[in-house]
């Protein structure tokens, strides 16, 4: 990762190729709860976007505490070694979007452009669209390959 651009190749496909995450939420009692959630990346208000059900424990969890990691990893391939996967994880602010906020329809719409099976869960009452801000974010673009993003440059 000598080129400085390597690592912005690497974080692009993570985020564009990769379709779900790992978030790790805590619990009411302050213990770690991880879960898979389909997310999306909203350049305009640089955040991650997930849409998630009211009954799930990871909804639960961030409407008491709404500090997560999320973390995206490439997925394996038969015979290559596991320690060399790209993957990258960031400690997140979590929103709850209002469908009254100006971010609603443009955060909607780049999760249905990359979802769109699933627009009819925005009729559901009880489905919550998140944005997810960046706080710090750290890289591994391979084996020995580890960084911390700046700052700017969390979401590529």
């Amino acid at each position: 990762m000598t080129d400085s651009s390597s690592w912005q190749v690497v974080l692009a496909h993570l985020l564009t190729q990769q379709r779900i995450a790992s978030l790790a939420t805590l619990d009411e009692q302050g213990h770690p709860f991880i879960s898979t959630v389909p997310f999306a990346v909203c350049k305009q208000t640089h955040t991650l976007l997930i849409h998630i059900s009211a009954l799930a424990a990871h909804t639960q969890h961030l409407q008491a505490r709404p500090l997560a990691s999320i973390g995206v990893c490439t997925a394996e391939r038969a015979g290559e070694p596991v320690h060399d996967l790209a993957r990258v994880s960031y400690q997140v602010q979590a929103r709850f979007l209002s469908k009254s906020s100006p971010e609603w329809e443009p955060a909607q719409s780049v999760y249905i452009q990359r979802f769109p099976d699933m627009a009819f869960l925005f009729d559901f009452k009880d489905f919550n669209l998140v944005a997810l801000s960046p706080t710090q974010g750290r890289l591994v673009a391979g084996f020995g390959q580890a960084r911390h993003l700046p700052q700017n440059q969390l979401l590529g």
